[in-house]
């Protein structure tokens, strides 16, 4: 397995293709330092929670990092879930690599299908095996770009004016294809060793070459990456405990050459949809661990607000916190019972749970659905929260160098003073906090990304109530109601048919 030292020093290798506010910058910019000491993170705490963290690889029998494993298990499912929300507690927000370990693991299964389909005329399932024996022993890192620009909302792939819209298939040639467009949003791959590229959505055979998948170095020719850094304000005299750090980027694709090894999907339109859900699904589950682990920053920020504003023992604050814990905990138990009934398995409409894939395991759809979009939704009232228990301060607090300001120091430490249990300087410190999480650049973007990451609450909801057996409640209803639906049958017939009572059984006469 790779350090972190190794990690960066192998970034160092790549060519500059990364292009920030107008200029052209290497992967190891001072202003990415933050997202590399994040996602190092990763590196470094395998031996701290080597239980969660080393595994053992089905492909090679090698110990490896759990961030590139293929799930064999429900207990694969519940570690990874654990090992996500261990790393997010301790920076303090997203982890940043769970997209190449979920986008690997929905590959895996759908190039599996894909070559069933094509009756062994394909290769995707041992290219993509192959391409994972090298991501496991090299420990790289992969970013997973799905999200494509989609131009008009209203019309499909092929019906873009420009076909660009959606990334597609130019050309396929006998050595390998040619692509094109722009994938965005895509979340750390400007610190990424590998891109993992899969399709957005289901579909039609007039769509087919808008299904493609495949893997490249995320330097790679004719690949341009337009991102955005998401840094707080720099500490000049109070640091931060840890300082946190994330990148984005506008991912183009300038009619690349793909070879054929690493190409995992291509024209295969009937699988673009289940690549597309099975990426968002295993995202999905990891929110499950990162969500909460963010809940219990958020948790453990109300409360310290209320102590250092001293209305801790206040009724309001007790709901408050219990709201949170709630939420929290919930959305944990959802991600924990999606591993739990975690199979081989995926839903299909009309069918249900079928097979699907090599054999490795698929958290339970609805679960993670339910236990995403719960949280997802209460991204801004987690705000509100704070925001009420907080009072104004974070919004107008002082700038670090007035606190060192001899002339007025003394005045501020007295008129921040609210319990006098606390030390002045740790409630300045705390309110600093409280300020990067609520009344920063940084601190709205991670909001927006709360909501929408992983897919936004209604793409949850349709999955919710697709896949739900609704069709099953109304029936126990009905039952237990005593609704006999041949009488709908008879009354659509006859809409004038008389009333008389129906009884479904003789009621028993109790003497």
């Amino acid at each position: 397995m790779r350090t972190k030292e190794q990690y960066m020093e192998d970034l160092g290798k790549m060519k500059d293709n990364i292009y920030y506010n107008g200029e052209k910058i290497s992967r190891l910019d001072e202003r990415q330092m933050h997202c590399l000491n994040t996602i190092g993170m990763t590196y470094d705490m395998v031996d701290e929670l080597a239980d969660l963290m080393k595994v053992k690889s089905h492909l090679t029998g090698e110990t490896i990092n759990r961030f590139t494993h293929i799930h064999q298990s429900t207990d694969d499912l519940h570690k990874k879930q654990d090992m996500t929300r261990k790393i997010c507690q301790k920076v303090g927000g997203c982890i940043q690599r769970c997209m190449g370990c979920d986008g690997a693991n929905a590959v895996y299964n759908v190039s599996y299908e894909a070559d069933k389909m094509n009756k062994g005329e394909t290769n995707y399932h041992e290219n993509f095996k192959k391409w994972m024996e090298r991501f496991q022993r090299e420990d790289l890192i992969a970013a997973c770009a799905q999200t494509d620009v989609k131009g008009d909302r209203i019309k499909r792939p092929a019906d873009q004016e420009d076909p660009d819209m959606y990334v597609h298939i130019v050309e396929k040639r006998n050595d390998g294809i040619i692509v094109s467009g722009c994938k965005l949003h895509i979340s750390e791959a400007s610190v990424s060793d590998e891109i993992i590229v899969v399709p957005t959505r289901a579909l039609r055979p007039e769509d087919k070459d808008y299904a493609v998948a495949f893997a490249i170095p995320g330097d790679y020719e004719g690949v341009k990456q337009v991102i955005t850094i998401h840094n707080l304000r720099e500490r000049e005299y109070f640091p931060r405990g840890f300082m946190p750090g994330a990148t984005d980027s506008y991912i183009i694709f300038d009619n690349v050459f793909i070879p054929w090894e690493r190409v995992f999907l291509c024209g295969e339109y009937q699988h673009a949809g289940a690549l597309a859900l099975l990426f968002a699904l295993f995202h999905r589950h990891s929110y499950s661990g990162c969500k909460p682990a963010i809940g219990d920053l958020v948790t453990g920020t109300a409360a310290l607000a209320a102590e250092y504003n001293n209305i801790h023992r206040a009724p309001h604050v007790r709901h408050k916190l219990a709201e949170l814990i709630m939420v929290t905990e919930l959305g944990y138990a959802a991600g924990y019972t999606a591993s739990d009934l975690g199979k081989p398995e995926v839903y299909m409409p009309g069918l249900g749970f079928i097979p699907y894939g090599p054999g490795s395991y698929i958290p339970n759809s609805i679960y993670c659905n339910v236990g995403r979009c719960l949280t997802g939704e209460n991204v801004y009232r987690e705000a509100e929260i704070i925001c009420d228990i907080s009072g104004g301060i974070p919004a107008t607090f002082p700038h670090e160098r007035d606190f060192i300001n001899p002339e007025i120091k003394d005045y501020l430490y007295k008129y921040i003073t609210r319990n006098p249990n606390v030390d002045p300087r740790n409630a300045a410190q705390f309110w600093r906090f409280v300020g990067d999480m609520l009344c920063s650049a940084t601190g709205g973007i991670h909001q927006v990304g709360g909501y929408h990451g992983g897919g936004s609450p209604v793409m949850e909801q349709i999955a919710i109530t697709t896949q739900y057996d609704i069709e099953a409640r109304k029936e126990m209803v009905k039952a237990i109601a005593g609704i006999n639906d041949t009488l709908n049958k008879e009354f659509k017939k006859k809409p004038k048919l008389d009333m008389e009572p129906h009884i479904l059984k003789e009621p028993k006469i109790v003497k």
